[in-house]
């Protein structure tokens, strides 16, 4: 019986790629005229889930590495401001089974993503942060996936966690982890190998209570 679930945020409780598209083109646009990539939702989803360094290389491919990676920083500072005004679309159901598992587990939040990401959920959705006990990122911590999930375990004495996302390399930190991993198949991810699997949030209030 877990006590406990901890989610990934993009795929997984949101999708966030198109605002996410629209804030990167605008400052994209406006100071950074030599870079020639195309911003789309699409292309995000294909590389959301990677450390923002690795987007940073894969999406900016016009300009050099070190280039990319300022630009990536500057995207994501005005992606924080812009998510928490005009929100993002979150998967149906969502609100519903994190209001109803909130009565027999933690929720947790661990996402690969700059500081002030998962903040920006709160701010859209002040309504839902109190269903949360915990979250963190590589952007507080400086740590990859596995080790922000063993922290928010120790940190909040989880004895029985799951993580739930939707990328094999959500997984493969789950795995690293030492806990059992919920593949979220509507998200954006294709994944090998699971503990279980959920086609919708709702879906997961059905497989807990098995």
């Amino acid at each position: 019986m877990y006590d406990s679930i901890i989610f990934d945020m993009d795929g997984t409780i949101w999708d966030s790629t198109k605002e996410v598209a629209i804030a990167f083109s605008e400052v994209v646009r406006n100071k950074y005229p030599e870079v020639t990539d195309e911003i789309t939702p699409e292309k995000l989803k294909s590389l959301f889930g990677l450390l923002l360094d690795d987007i940073a290389v894969k999406l900016f491919t016009s300009v050099s590495e070190e280039k990319a990676k300022k630009i990536m920083k500057e995207c994501c500072e005005y992606e924080c401001e812009y998510l928490a005004k005009h929100n993002a679309k979150m998967y149906d159901g969502m609100e519903e089974a994190i209001k109803e598992l909130h009565k027999d587990y933690k929720l947790l939040i661990v996402s690969n993503c700059q500081d002030g990401y998962i903040e920006c959920f709160f701010k859209a959705n002040p309504h839902l942060e109190k269903y949360f006990t915990d979250y963190e990122c590589p952007g507080r911590t400086g740590k990859a996936k596995a080790e922000n999930i063993k922290l928010v375990i120790e940190r909040n004495n989880l004895k029985n966690p799951v993580y739930v996302g939707d990328t094999a390399g959500d997984a493969k930190a789950a795995k690293e982890a030492g806990i059992p991993f919920i593949f979220a198949r509507y998200g954006f991810g294709q994944v090998e190998e699971y503990a279980d699997v959920i086609d919708s949030p709702l879906e997961l209030i059905t497989k807990l209570k098995q």
